[in-house]
């Protein structure tokens, strides 16, 4: 073996040795152009929304009693038009978005948090516990999502943390479905056993060993989950069941477009933009982190 042969760099789709798995995520990651623009164009959107409403020159029910319904112009300060209202189109838009993305973020989280402690526990302890707490789950699976927002609203009030309880309650049944399954897959490994022999608590081991090595896939589903939890409120929202004056949201927004879409077309167009972006931004990241992460095409 000659020297040029030892010191040969590797080929530029080798793996670094000794990148770390998440540093090799992301370089993979960067890779994807479709979930790297949809990366930039998700922060864009999200600092919109944040620091977008201090910027603009109307508040949220700030009313022109010059302009109703009037369309987007350049001249009179409503750049996306105002509502039958007489209020900036815009401002309610990113006022709107502020609490679909948090209703988005909160729902997401508790049902990560319940989902992945639910499922590592059950498929942790085997056996008839992981029989009974997976026929719970079908049960909430077939109960309708409707019946329970309608019961909730009906039991605690209308209110927005309600709307955070409901979305969250349920989402989180997929989530304990998919870490229940690799932590039956990984429960059998030598470092579980190793752990086992040692006498690390249950608790431990799941929290140490199980749940860190499922965050892969959980990953991928919380990339997914945000848009499906976005929908849900535009949803409910859009029937009513929802988020409520004096507050906003994208789902009120269009459903107040839909009733103005012959007159005021852009009612509807601006909400459903935003919208419609968030959405193949998020399922464009999705898939590039289902790609990075998947240790099958390493």
């Amino acid at each position: 073996m000659t020297t040029d042969t030892l010191t040969a760099s590797p080929s530029p789709g080798a793996q670094p040795i000794g990148e770390s798995l998440s540093r090799e995520a992301w370089r993979r990651l960067k890779q994807n152009r479709a979930a790297m623009v949809s990366l930039v164009l998700l922060g864009l959107i999200t600092v919109a929304c944040i620091v977008g409403p201090w910027l603009t020159p109307w508040g949220l029910n700030e009313v022109n009693w010059e302009a109703f319904t009037v369309p987007p112009s350049l001249t009179d300060g409503h750049l996306a038009g105002t509502d039958a209202n007489g209020r900036d189109l815009l401002t309610r838009t990113l006022y709107g978005g502020q609490i679909s993305l948090s209703v988005a973020v909160v729902a997401t989280v508790v049902s990560l948090i319940i989902g992945v402690l639910y499922g590592a526990i059950a498929g942790y302890l085997g056996g008839r516990a992981d029989n009974l707490m997976m026929r719970f789950v079908d049960i909430m699976y077939s109960l309708p999502f409707m019946f329970l927002v309608i019961l909730l609203m009906v039991v605690f009030g209308r209110n927005i943390l309600l709307i955070y309880a409901a979305i969250g309650a349920v989402e989180w049944l997929d989530m304990s479905r998919i870490v229940r399954g690799q932590t039956l897959a990984l429960k059998r490994r030598e470092f579980i056993e190793a752990a086992h022999a040692l006498g690390v608590k249950g608790s431990t081991i799941v929290m140490r060993h199980l749940v860190p090595n499922t965050l892969g896939p959980v990953i991928v589903y919380v990339t997914l989950t945000v848009p499906k939890v976005i929908l849900l409120e535009s949803f409910l929202s859009f029937l009513g069941l929802g988020v409520q004056e004096p507050m906003t949201s994208w789902g009120v927004l269009i459903s107040e477009g839909v009733d103005m879409m012959q007159s005021a077309p852009w009612m509807l167009l601006v909400p459903s933009l935003f919208l419609a972006a968030t959405l193949f931004c998020l399922n464009f990241l999705g898939d590039g982190l289902r790609d990075a992460l998947d240790p099958k095409t390493r």
